[in-house]
């Protein structure tokens, strides 16, 4: 029987689906798929749109609300919306370091995880969609991030299934390699360090000071995990948020206390560096990462560790050469890397499983540029003029091969603007799908 819970404002219900884990053999193992309904109050037994909200990640569970906040309370003025915890998040059968070494070996674990993509995502969402609105109901897409990716995907794969489309910062290149992925990501986050630097020219001294402390002497974070450079270097993923240069700042005025030993990295710079770098709460965040770029039609090798192979390209990152030579350290962005897997506890136990996803090859591919040349679906966009995580350039290149899709290009907001803009990007996105703006 389903929960439902009453918070001010809304009304939330829990639905739980059994689901088979490779849709390609649907009588095979099943797994458990968790979704979260979510109404306005007084609008229970309305006769609703629903809405599919398709968290970014990949393995980021859906958001938990609270009340109206955020972009909900705009939605829920028009729909119904389903918040989903794609498989292996929240509260859905769950991968992690815990759960994982019961599939068995690496390898065992690895084929697991291969059935996690966003072909498999959406193949969930229609299963889900069937049970909720009947085999002829369709329902309209909200894709952040990774989430615009899985809507492209749905878009490729059971476009019948939906009605309109809305995606903010998640057009992904439709023929873009990892590789090509990172070649056109390390410029984008040397531009957004170049900003942070220029905002707070003080912490061009300060970053090098800890880089260099670092260098010597690598620091232990509260929960195990080891704070090396290029640990630190990984902060720059704030970067890409509206506010997280500021978020970056803040934490570096806090780096240092003077201990019986003379000035030492302080417990709060410490614990708030492990509470950005760990991934225990998203795990598969960092083993899936590169694998959402595969495409065998693409490139039908290995995604290879690709951040990690393309970063020798920009030798403007490496910290070492950095403090040699007096520039700035540069932070790096949305780059997993294969270290990340021996100074991160929740990875450690993953770390062959890892390497034997960067090593797989033939992935299939998850976009189809026939079904989306042919396109009939409303589908609007915000593209972020300079977006640190999702090139605008393939963005656009996307844009113009969906068949009808509108864009919206703004500077007004960071990759996170469907949060931090309240209300204003998705009430422009449905002006647009609607064709009222």
């Amino acid at each position: 029987m389903s929960v439902v819970i009453r918070q001010p404002g809304v009304v939330l219900t829990d639905h739980l689906f059994q689901l088979p884990l490779d849709h390609a053999a649907p009588q095979g193992e099943r797994i458990e798929v968790y979704a979260r309904e979510v109404v306005a109050a007084g609008k229970e037994h309305a006769d609703l749109p629903w809405l599919l909200y398709l968290q970014g990640g990949p393995g980021g569970r859906a958001g938990r609300p609270l009340g109206r906040d955020s972009w909900l309370d705009r939605a829920l003025d028009d729909y119904r919306v389903l918040l989903l915890d794609q498989r292996g998040t929240g509260r859905s059968t769950p991968a992690t370091r815990q759960t994982l070494p019961l599939r068995g070996s690496a390898a065992e674990q690895a084929d697991y995880l291969s059935c996690f993509r966003a072909d498999s995502i959406v193949r969930d969402a229609e299963l889900i969609r069937r049970q909720l609105l009947g085999e002829r109901g369709q329902w309209s897409l909200l894709g952040q991030s990774f989430g615009g990716f899985c809507t492209l995907t749905y878009l490729s794969l059971a476009p019948e299934g939906v009605r309109e489309a809305m995606v903010t910062g998640g057009l992904a290149g439709l023929r873009s390699s990892a590789a090509d992925v990172y070649r056109a990501a390390y410029p984008r986050v040397a531009r957004k360090n170049a900003a942070h630097y220029a905002r707070y020219p003080q912490d061009v001294e300060a970053v090098r000071r800890i880089a260099e402390h670092l260098s010597a002497s690598p620091a232990e974070l509260p929960g195990g995990g080891r704070l090396t450079v290029r640990a630190f270097q990984a902060l720059g993923l704030l970067l890409g948020s509206g506010s997280g240069s500021d978020t970056l700042h803040y934490l570096l005025e806090d780096a240092w206390v003077r201990g019986s030993a003379g000035p030492e990295l302080s417990d709060t710079f410490l614990s708030g560096a492990q509470s950005k770098l760990s991934f225990a709460e998203g795990p598969l965040y960092a083993v899936l990462h590169e694998s959402i770029y595969g495409q065998r039609s693409v490139d039908p090798g290995p995604t290879g560790w690709a951040a990690e192979q393309v970063r020798s390209e920009f030798p403007e990152f490496d910290a070492a050469r950095a403090l040699a030579n007096g520039s700035p350290v540069r932070f790096t962005g949305e780059m997993i890397y294969p270290w990340m897997f021996e100074t991160d506890p929740a990875l450690r136990p993953l770390q062959e499983t890892a390497e034997l996803l960067a090593e797989r090859t033939g992935w299939p591919d998850l976009y189809s540029a026939d079904a989306l040349a042919a396109n009939q679906v409303p589908v609007a966009a915000a593209v972020y003029h300079d977006d640190m995580y999702v090139d605008a350039a393939d963005s656009l290149a996307t844009a113009d091969a969906v068949r009808g899709l509108r864009t919206w290009v703004t500077n007004e907001w960071e990759h996170d603007g469907l949060r931090a803009s309240g209300s204003q990007v998705l009430d422009r996105l449905i002006g647009m799908v609607r064709g009222e703006l």
